[in-house]
């Protein structure tokens, strides 16, 4: 177990560099980029080492697993931690999402941004949400195209219930994290876009990049990365 933590306070000290020279080569402080740890199916025993290291905010992609952490986290007493929805969330599931997160990043519909709306109002609470963009097209990935969320923005942003942060989204995985950036570069041009139309919101936060691409990523105006394996390790099937 000793082992193990150390191993996973040396990859995020390394995943940290990556992150800093990355801001510097694009003319960026490292300090507008948060790092998202994304602890999905790791145990919480990974989360307490990385915690130790000063890790503060974990993504999860499940309820269930998301929910039971949160309760476990609370158990141990563990410094006060910032938990990110990072997958997608069922329409039948949303009361499940009004909870202690700090960030839901995953609303990739108009029916779920209505329904977490009205469970968070009934609920007593605002959440902070990302809406998710499928800027790729491709048929496998969540999320508005760029031209549903032009047409819904506006309704989007009157739900009382839901307070829009910006956008995220999900680049094709590619051995060449090259290829990724066309994709950062028009999700980023796409909230320049949607900043200019409705100038009275907050579209400050970009959702983008993983393990393989995040450095891209962060050169095309990321402000948060979600990275799991570079930290954790390769999952288990």
């Amino acid at each position: 177990m000793a082992e193990r933590s150390a191993q996973i306070v040396a990859n995020l000290e390394e995943v940290r560099r990556r992150m800093a020279a990355a801001a510097h080569r694009a003319g960026r402080s490292p300090t507008e980029v948060q790092l998202v740890a994304v602890s999905k199916t790791y145990p919480l025993e990974d989360i307490v080492a990385a915690s130790a290291a000063g890790q503060v905010d974990f993504g999860e992609s499940r309820l269930e697993e998301l929910w039971a952490k949160v309760e476990a986290a609370r158990d141990r007493q563990l410094s006060p931690l910032r938990w990110h929805l990072i997958g997608t969330i069922q329409s039948r599931k949303t009361r499940e999402a009004v909870g202690p997160f700090t960030l839901i990043h995953s609303v990739d519909r108009t029916k779920v941004a209505q329904r977490l709306s009205h469970d968070a109002v009934a609920a007593g609470q605002r959440l902070d949400v990302l809406l998710e963009v499928n800027v790729s097209g491709e048929s496998s990935k969540h999320g508005f195209s760029p031209d549903e969320l032009r047409t819904e923005s506006a309704a989007l942003l009157a739900l009382p219930g839901l307070q829009i942060h910006g956008l995220m989204t999900l680049a094709p995985y590619s051995d060449d994290p090259e290829s990724t950036r066309p994709f950062f570069r028009a999700l980023r041009q796409l909230r320049d876009e949607l900043a200019t139309r409705h100038p009275q919101s907050d579209w400050s936060q970009l959702s983008m990049g993983m393990t393989n691409d995040f450095e891209i990523a962060i050169e095309e105006g990321a402000t948060l990365v979600r990275v799991g394996s570079a930290i954790f390790g390769a999952r288990t099937p």
